[in-house]
C-alpha cells in the first residue's frame, strides 16, 4: 500500500474529501474526480493490524462519501462491505480481550487507528445502523468495565502502551489518554454525537454521564487563571488523584484543552448536564482568551495547531446559549487566525491533519458569507450526521 495515498491525515484521501466538499459547493468536479482517480491506482489495504478511519480502505471511503459523487457509489459500496467485515473482527477480537480482563492497545479504540474512527466512519454513512450499535455497544463496555494494572483497578480505556501507541519503557505501566486523537475524548464525542444522531445503546447516557464527572474532576486551575485538563497521566498521577493546580499545554484539537472541551460538551448535552456543559464552555473560553497558550501554538494544522483550534471553537459555539461568551470571542480569533496565515505559510504537502488540505478547508468552512457543511468534521468527532447541513457560521 502507498501509505500517503489512501491517508485521511496526510494524504490523498484528505485531499478529496476537501475537493470534494468544495466541489459540492461550486458543482465542479474535475480536481475531485482527478483525487479519486489517484486513490483508484492502488487498492487500499483492508489489512487488520494497520487500517483504521485514517488509513487504508476506510480513509478512502470516508472521503468517497463525503465528496458524495454518484460515480463514486459502486467504489464505495465494494468498500463499506469489506469494512464491516473488518469492523466485525476487530469487535470479536475487543470483546475477547475484555473477557479476559486485559488492558487495550491504543489502536484498539482511538480516533485515527481503532474502533472509534471506524464507528465515526459508520455515523457518517449511515449505511449500517446495527454495526453502528455494536460498536457503541463495544464503547460503552470499554467506559465502564475497568482493568487491573499492577494489581490496580483502572479505568478500561487505561492503555499498556506509551503515548506513540506502542509500549515504550518510559511508560512501563502504560497512561490514561484524555485527548480526543488517541484518548477517552474520542469514545465519548462518538457516543454522544451518535446520541444526538439518534443511535442509542443500553448503558450509553450512564457512561456519558460517568464521562462528564470524570471531565469535570480532572478540570483543574492553571496558576494564573483558566483551567485546563493533563493531556496524559501516569499510574502514580492516577492514584494520587487530580493536582490542585494545572500546568498550560498547547491548545490543540488532537490533545489539548479544545478537542476535551468539545467532547465534554458533547457528552454534557447528550445528557441533560448543564453544569459539565458550562464548564466545558468556560474551559475553551479561558484557553483561547489565554495568549500564553495561544503563542503554543506553532502552525496552522487542524491536527494541532491554528486551524483545529479555530474550527472547535466555532463548533462549541454554534452549540452554546445566545449569550455566551463564546460567540463574542469567535470573530477575535478567526482575525487572530488570519494574522497567524498572514506570516506563518499554510502548511505544505496533502491530507487533513498535517497537511494544506485540512487548514484550506477550515478556512472554507468558516467562510460566514456561505452556508457551510461541516459533516466532514465528523473524522474529527466535531460534528455528526445529521448535523451536515447546519448552518453554524454564517449569521456569525
Amino acid at each position: 500500500m502507498n501509505d500517503l495515498l489512501h491517508d485521511l491525515g496526510r494524504g490523498t484521501a484528505g485531499a478529496l474529501v476537501r475537493h470534494g466538499v468544495l466541489a459540492r459547493h461550486t458543482a465542479t468536479w474535475a480536481t475531485a474526480h482527478a483525487s479519486a482517480r489517484a486513490l483508484a491506482q492502488a487498492a487500499a489495504t483492508i489489512d487488520p493490524s494497520s487500517t483504521g478511519l485514517y488509513r487504508g480502505a476506510p480513509a478512502v471511503a470516508f472521503a468517497l462519501h463525503t465528496a458524495g459523487h454518484r460515480a463514486y457509489r459502486p467504489a464505495l459500496t465494494d468498500l463499506d462491505e469489506k469494512i464491516a467485515g473488518l469492523i466485525t473482527a476487530r469487535l470479536s477480537a475487543a470483546h475477547h480481550r475484555m473477557d479476559a480482563r486485559l488492558p487495550p492497545r491504543m489502536r484498539e479504540y482511538d480516533l485515527i487507528q481503532g474502533l472509534t474512527g471506524l464507528g465515526a466512519y459508520l455515523l457518517s454513512t449511515g449505511t449500517r445502523p446495527r454495526l453502528l450499535d455494536d460498536v457503541l455497544l463495544y464503547l460503552v463496555r470499554l467506559l465502564q468495565q475497568p482493568v487491573t494494572v499492577h494489581g490496580h483497578s483502572l479505568p478500561g480505556w487505561w492503555t499498556l502502551d506509551g503515548t506513540t501507541g506502542e509500549p515504550d519503557p518510559d511508560w512501563p505501566l502504560g497512561h490514561g489518554n484524555f485527548g480526543l486523537a488517541h484518548g477517552v475524548a474520542g469514545p465519548v464525542a462518538l457516543l454522544a454525537l451518535a446520541a444526538r444522531a439518534g443511535h442509542t445503546v443500553p448503558g450509553q447516557h450512564q457512561a456519558l454521564t460517568a464521562a462528564c464527572d470524570l471531565f469535570e474532576k480532572w478540570l483543574r486551575p492553571l496558576p494564573d487563571g483558566g483551567q485546563s485538563w493533563p493531556e496524559t497521566v501516569t499510574l502514580s498521577n492516577w492514584l494520587a488523584g487530580p493536582p490542585a493546580t494545572a500546568q498550560p499545554g498547547r491548545p490543540s484539537w488532537c490533545y489539548g484543552t479544545p478537542g476535551i472541551a468539545r467532547s465534554l460538551q458533547l457528552a454534557a448535552l447528550a445528557s441533560a448536564h448543564p453544569r459539565a456543559r458550562r464548564r466545558a464552555e468556560d474551559a475553551l473560553l479561558s484557553c483561547v482568551t489565554d495568549v500564553r497558550q495561544l503563542d503554543r501554538l506553532q502552525d496552522a494544522t487542524v491536527c494541532h495547531g491554528w486551524a483545529g483550534l479555530v474550527l472547535t471553537t466555532a463548533l462549541v459555539a454554534a452549540d452554546t446559549d445566545a449569550a455566551n461568551r463564546l460567540r463574542a470571542e469567535l470573530p477575535k480569533l478567526r482575525h487572530a487566525f488570519a494574522a497567524r496565515l498572514a506570516v506563518t505559510p499554510v502548511p505544505g504537502g496533502v491530507g487533513l491533519l498535517t497537511g494544506a488540505d485540512g487548514t484550506l478547508l477550515t478556512i472554507h468552512t468558516l467562510n460566514p458569507t456561505h452556508r457551510s457543511e461541516t459533516g466532514w468534521a465528523t473524522c474529527l468527532l466535531l460534528t455528526g450526521k445529521k448535523e451536515n447541513d447546519r448552518d453554524y457560521f454564517r449569521s456569525r
